[in-house]
């Protein structure tokens, strides 16, 4: 195990030397020149020249990346082109509620899409596995954003039970945290939950079509016990999986949702860098996602074996 843990971490090197490298490059060639954005309209091109003088933009691509990933490899990610602030202690001050919105998505979609893919498979063809696969396709198939509006306007603005937008830390109460992350948890754990849905429905499905699940059956056990400690305890290894291909989707979606709630999260930070060409914040934020994935991933790795027994690394 303590091998294979340090082999995959050693390969991990190279992938985010890959994301580095790829990232730099379409923020190298994308439109927009953050020295224009910071002269403003009425600036002279010398003024812009001057400027980028002065961030460094003006200098060839290789010493720009070159700078880059020297400082990178000394853990520094470089600092705000208009705040002026180390891009690590942006992402510290937002990190809170991204976290929080993700952990409680979490639990949103796998504390609810587990047992609806069990009871789907369980009532294969009935009405029960057409609703949950009815409810799995919409939230897969709609946009985050339209089902985060659609949450607003039902519990916020005709209900008013829930605020429309902002963040409360959980230091300020558990009241006031869960009245304001329950619609963007809820919102995004949606998408996520259909995922997993679908996936936890289809294996368990696979499952109780094999020989030991019809011997368990006809040994007595009952339809509980052989769904959960039999079934599902084999199941858990694909589910597994795809909870942490999800993180993917569940990071892309963390952007859109905390736009649209406006919480103060790493997602807002990256689209304001985004419509101010803020490069560092853009790099920063990519890599710190991009390392939460591969971590993700080989969690979810290290994890099948104890799912499975007959795995072993």
């Amino acid at each position: 195990m303590l091998r294979y843990l340090i082999k995959r971490l050693l390969a991990t090197i190279p992938v985010m030397g890959v994301v580095a490298l790829l990232v730099f490059s379409l923020l190298y060639l994308s439109p927009g020149d953050p020295a224009a954005v910071i002269a403003g309209d009425i600036a002279t091109p010398a003024d812009i020249a001057r400027i980028r003088a002065q961030l460094g933009l003006d200098q060839p691509y290789l010493v720009r990346f070159g700078n880059w990933l020297w400082a990178l490899a000394h853990g520094d990610l470089g600092t705000s082109i208009f705040t002026s602030l180390p891009v690590s202690k942006l992402i510290s001050q937002r990190i809170e509620p991204t976290l929080a919105l993700t952990l409680c998505t979490l639990i949103v979609a796998v504390g609810l899409a587990i047992p609806l893919g069990v009871l789907a498979a369980a009532r294969a063809g009935g009405w029960i596995d057409r609703i949950v696969m009815a409810i799995s396709v919409m939230g897969f198939s709609v946009p985050v954003f339209v089902i985060a509006y659609g949450l607003i306007l039902l519990f916020s603005v005709q209900l008013e039970w829930l605020p429309v937008q902002g963040y409360r830390s959980l230091s300020e109460g558990i009241g006031p945290f869960l009245s304001h992350i329950v619609l963007p948890s809820t919102a995004l754990g949606i998408v996520y939950m259909a995922l997993i849905a679908r996936i936890t429905r289809a294996t368990m499905l696979d499952i109780l079509s094999q020989d030991y699940v019809r011997t368990a059956t006809a040994k007595g056990l009952s339809r509980n016990t052989v769904l959960i400690r039999h079934a599902l305890k084999n199941a858990a290894v694909p589910i597994a999986t795809i909870v942490g291909i999800g993180v993917a989707a569940l990071i892309g979606g963390v952007v859109v949702t905390e736009t649209v709630f406006a919480i103060p999260g790493l997602g807002r930070l990256t689209v304001d860098a985004i419509l101010r060409r803020d490069y560092p914040i853009i790099q920063g934020v990519t890599l710190l996602f991009s390392a939460v994935y591969v971590v993700v991933n080989l969690l979810v790795d290290l994890s099948y074996s104890l799912f499975d027994p007959r795995i072993r690394y």
